[in-house]
């Protein structure tokens, strides 16, 4: 089965802590090579710039995800059962099997929704990290 929005958005968690944590640890060290590197490779700058703005970008697209909407629990619940009978109904119609995944797909993230909350905040506070660390090479 597909990965799911939650999944996904745990993956995303982890991947942006573990990139936190690299420069937490490291950006006193990285800062000088940065500041070297512009006079060599002066893209360097736009590399950061696109960096800060896909940070910014998606930092938007986290806090835009809905916190809560009414009925959101009994929507997640059909959409569990709709992924019980689509798994069941792939076996029996295998030409249809991409169809099925495409639904599948939607009707993770629908199921994954109610516990989303509970992670943007977390995955918004890394952004905001990494952005100022990625800010600080910047401005080397």
């Amino acid at each position: 089965m597909a990965t799911t929005p939650a999944s996904l958005f745990e993956d995303l968690k982890n991947a942006l802590k573990d990139f936190k944590d690299f420069l937490d640890t490291n950006v006193d060290i990285i800062t000088p090579a940065i500041s070297a590197l512009k006079s060599l490779v002066p893209q360097i700058t736009e590399l950061l710039d696109k960096l800060i703005e896909l940070m910014g970008k998606l930092e938007t697209e986290i806090k835009n995800l809905p916190t809560k909407i009414d009925g959101l629990e009994k929507a997640a619940v059909f959409t569990d059962k709709l992924k019980t009978f689509l798994s069941t109904t792939k076996t029996l119609l295998p030409d249809e099997a991409e169809t099925i995944d495409d639904v599948l797909k939607v009707a993770d993230m629908v199921t994954s929704l109610p516990s989303l909350d509970s992670i943007k905040k977390e995955i918004t506070d890394l952004i905001v990290a990494i952005v100022g660390h990625l800010k600080t090479l910047k401005n080397a």
